[in-house]
């Protein structure tokens, strides 16, 4: 139950890979919540899941090995949200930038092609924000988190008065 098939170091080594790994394919996988995954998206996230197994644990079924491959998932996991708040850098490749799919009222195709976006889903969040049309809609934007921002084509701007006090030396 304790006794390791492989050395510790080799289970660490094979846990961060396989992280990085996922990591990259699902920032490649686009701007989708948990929640606006499809059937099929849901069905590749299984496969993955047990496809990976082997590949993290090699030969070894120990429970301590189990232990080693958790503490080091969690650990990584820390360090990439450390480095995302740190670094405006890294948050840019490993989430990417929002991406306008509606400019003035009209679709950006272009966009939306590129982001794997069709137009019956944007059409679908933006009447979750209440628009019934697009020509409704100045700009809506995926977001990195796969929401939709919207504002609306007419928006009016309510202004008050800036007290701006200077000081004279």
């Amino acid at each position: 139950m304790w006794q390791l098939a492989v050395p510790w170091w080799q289970i660490v080594a094979r846990s961060v890979v396989i992280y990085l790994v996922l990591l990259v394919g699902l920032r490649l996988f686009g701007k989708r919540e948990v929640g606006q995954f499809t059937l099929f998206d849901l069905v590749l996230v299984l496969l993955v899941a047990n496809a990976v197994q082997p590949a993290i644990t090699g030969p070894d079924t120990s429970l301590l090995g189990g232990v080693i491959i958790t503490v080091t998932l969690f650990v990584v996991n820390f360090l990439v949200a450390r480095l995302r708040s740190a670094s405006p850098w890294f948050r840019r490749i490993a989430e990417g930038d929002p991406t306008i799919v509606v400019r003035k009222g009209k679709f950006v195709k272009e966009a939306m092609r590129r982001e794997g976006l069709s137009e019956d889903e944007c059409m679908m969040a933006l009447r979750e924000h209440g628009f019934a049309a697009v020509s409704e809609v100045g700009l809506a934007v995926l977001e990195t988190d796969g929401t939709i921002s919207v504002v609306p084509l007419h928006v009016e701007m309510h202004r008050g008065q800036r007290r701006v006090r200077s000081r004279r030396l």
